[in-house]
């Protein structure tokens, strides 16, 4: 089931057509099978928090199966790692409410919001980088162990394998844009963020964002979005603008005329 997850990873129209197997397998399948769905929803919005997923994995953390529940509480985590995002915390809460007597759902729901309000917000687990070009095999690596050890929770994380907990240091990225001069000091410039556009094989110069908004650097980039240079006074050494980018004065910039 996790395999699923992982062939699809990183693939919109492979995703969508994941979540539709998974929620075959929990109406049909026995119980070990339906206690990796919650895992296998995780890996593939991995500090991605989509609506459905989440909607999704807080219906089965109300499951009455221990596990199944367990599964989809740290699976909220790993699905909303390092967004701060609202919705989650929410639900974070409640279930900690809820489960206010069980010892073991009250140590996921406190893994749970570790991740979730992983470094304040500035750090993401997703393995996918480089506008969703590379993958990271340490990052994924790291996320597999944690997975593995997620199907057997009374006797890893719940036991005294709790420490396993910090492969999770391999997948932890930055996930800010911060813009530098060649010498390395720091230089803020307008930056547009917004939802990354598939442009391959369109003719002419499509818009690669939809929906932007324009910052000054240094910015936040969620999973599925990209950023662009708002001004033609500098360029960018690399083509992708991901973590530390450095740019250069563009020679050919001519500043515009006050009128």
């Amino acid at each position: 089931v996790i395999g699923v997850g992982l062939i699809t990873l990183g693939e919109d129209v492979g995703s969508e057509m994941a979540l539709r197997a998974f929620d075959h397998l929990l109406h049909y399948c026995e119980l070990p099978i339906k206690r990796a769905v919650p895992l296998a929803l995780a890996v593939l919005h991995i500090s991605d928090p989509d609506f459905a997923v989440i909607d999704q994995l807080s219906r089965l953390s109300h499951d009455p199966d221990t596990e199944i529940s367990q599964n989809a509480i740290i699976g909220l985590g790993v699905v909303s790692a390092g967004t701060n995002n609202s919705r989650v915390a929410g639900l974070l809460r409640q279930l900690s409410e809820f489960y206010s007597k069980e010892a073991g759902h009250i140590f996921c729901v406190r893994i749970a919001q570790g991740l979730l309000h992983m470094g304040k917000g500035l750090i993401t687990l997703n393995p996918i980088h480089s506008d969703r070009m590379l993958m990271s095999g340490p990052a994924l690596g790291s996320m597999l162990i944690l997975l593995h050890s997620f199907f057997d929770l009374k006797n890893t994380l719940l036991d005294k394998s709790h420490y396993l907990l910090y492969y999770l240091t391999c997948a932890m990225n930055p996930r800010m844009l911060i813009t530098v001069n060649e010498d390395m000091s720091w230089r803020p410039v307008t930056v547009r963020v917004g939802q990354a556009v598939e442009t391959v094989g369109q003719a002419g110069k499509p818009k690669r964002i939809t929906g932007f908004q324009t910052h000054t650097s240094p910015v936040l980039l969620a999973s599925k979005e990209r950023a662009e240079l708002g001004t033609d006074e500098v360029l960018s050494v690399s083509s992708v603008l991901e973590g530390i980018v450095i740019l250069k004065d563009n020679p050919d910039y001519e500043p515009e005329e006050s009128k």
